[in-house]
C-alpha cells in the first residue's frame, strides 16, 4: 500500500507527487480520465500537465477511487470550484482518513473554504490545509519551496508535516486555518489586479502600490474571519502574494495581464481567483469590510467596468491615512 495518495492528477498533484516519491514514499496518483492514467503509466510522465517531469519509480498512477481511498494520508489536488462536487463523490471511499487540501480558494455556491467543505461532506474526516508560495513546476525540478501545513489539530498537524517533507520542500505548521485558506484564497485576486495593471500598461510603482492595498483588504477580512495576522504575514498570505502578483507563471496574473492588454485568454486555464473574487465580496460585505481592489477586479470580471474606468474610481478614493 502506498504511504500518500494524491487525489488529482494536475500539475500540482503530480509534482507533489514526483517530490514525495523522489524522497523514498510510495505514491498513488489517481487521475478521474483512465487514459490520462494509462498514459502517464506508460510515458513514465503527466505529459498533459507536467511535461519534462519523469514520474519516479515510486510513482503508481490509478484512475480508481478504491485504490486510493486505502491509504492514510489523501491529499485533495482539485481545483477549487470542483471540489464539493468532487468530495460528495468521494466521501464513501475516503471518509475517517486525514484529508489535506491542496486547494486555493473560496466555493462560489458556499462561501466556504476547503476544509469546511470537508468538514460538511466527510464528517469522520481530519482535515488540513496545505498551501503556500509555489509553482508545480519549481517542486517537481526539485527547486527549493516552503509551504504552509495548517491543521486545528496540532498533534496531526506535526504527523503530516514530517510525513509530507521533503529534502526540498519545507513544510512549516501552523493551527490557523483560517488564515492559512483566506490568505492563499484572496491572493489569488489581487494577482488578478497586479496582472492588470502590467498588462495595461501602468508599470511596476502602481502594482506595488496595487499589492499593498490589496494585502490590507486580505488582513481587514481574514481578521475579522477569525484569522491571525502572524498567519497573514508568513508563507501562505504575503509570502504566497509575492510570488503570485510578480511572475507570469502564475495563471491569475497571467489572465490579468491578458485582461489589461484587451488580449485572448485560454477558456481552458483553470483561474481560481475569478470565482474568488466574486465570492469574497459576499463574505465582506455580510461583516462590513471594505475591499475596494476586490471590488474593482470583480467589476472589470464581470464588464461593469473597464480597465480604465476602474483605475480611475480607485484613484478617486478619498484620501486617508495609511
Amino acid at each position: 500500500m502506498s504511504d500518500v495518495a494524491i487525489l488529482g492528477a494536475g500539475a500540482f498533484g503530480t509534482a507533489l507527487a514526483i517530490t514525495l516519491a523522489r524522497d523514498g514514499r510510495a505514491v498513488t496518483l489517481w487521475a478521474r480520465d483512465p487514459a490520462q492514467a494509462e498514459a502517464m503509466c506508460a510515458a513514465r510522465e503527466n505529459a498533459a500537465r507536467l511535461p519534462g517531469q519523469a514520474l519516479p519509480a515510486g510513482v503508481t498512477p490509478v484512475s480508481d477511487l478504491a485504490a486510493a481511498g486505502g491509504c492514510a494520508t489523501l491529499l485533495i489536488a482539485v481545483p477549487m470550484q470542483r471540489m464539493a462536487g468532487f468530495l460528495a463523490e468521494a466521501a464513501p471511499v475516503i471518509d475517517g482518513r486525514a484529508l489535506v487540501a491542496c486547494a486555493k480558494g473560496i466555493d462560489l455556491d458556499s462561501g466556504r473554504g476547503p476544509t469546511a467543505l470537508i468538514a460538511e461532506t466527510c464528517p469522520a474526516a481530519q482535515p488540513a490545509i496545505l498551501t503556500g508560495p509555489s509553482f508545480a513546476a519549481d517542486i517537481a525540478a526539485g527547486l527549493p519551496t516552503a509551504l504552509t501545513l495548517a491543521c486545528r489539530d496540532a498533534a496531526l498537524g506535526a504527523r503530516l508535516q514530517r510525513r509530507l517533507s521533503t529534502a526540498t520542500l519545507r513544510l512549516y505548521r501552523s493551527t490557523d486555518v483560517t488564515g492559512a485558506e483566506l490568505g492563499g484564497a484572496l491572493k489569488n485576486v489581487v494577482a488578478i489586479g497586479a496582472g492588470i495593471v502590467m498588462g495595461a500598461g501602468l508599470g511596476e510603482s502602481a502594482r506595488a502600490a496595487l499589492m499593498t492595498r490589496g494585502f490590507a483588504e486580505i488582513e481587514r477580512l481574514a481578521l475579522a474571519l477569525g484569522a491571525r495576522a502572524e498567519t497573514l504575514a508568513g508563507l501562505s498570505g504575503f509570502g504566497d502574494l509575492v510570488l503570485t502578483c510578480t511572475s507570469m507563471q502564475s495563471r491569475n496574473t497571467r489572465y490579468g495581464h491578458a485582461l489589461g492588454a484587451g488580449a485572448d485568454f485560454d477558456p481552458e486555464v483553470t483561474v481560481e481567483g475569478a470565482a474568488t473574487a466574486r465570492a469574497v465580496l459576499a463574505l465582506a460585505r455580510a461583516r462590513a469590510v471594505e475591499m475596494p481592489v476586490a471590488e474593482m477586479v470583480a467589476a472589470v470580471l464581470d464588464g461593469r467596468l473597464t480597465v480604465a474606468q476602474a483605475t480611475e474610481a480607485l484613484l478617486a478614493r478619498p484620501l486617508r491615512e495609511e
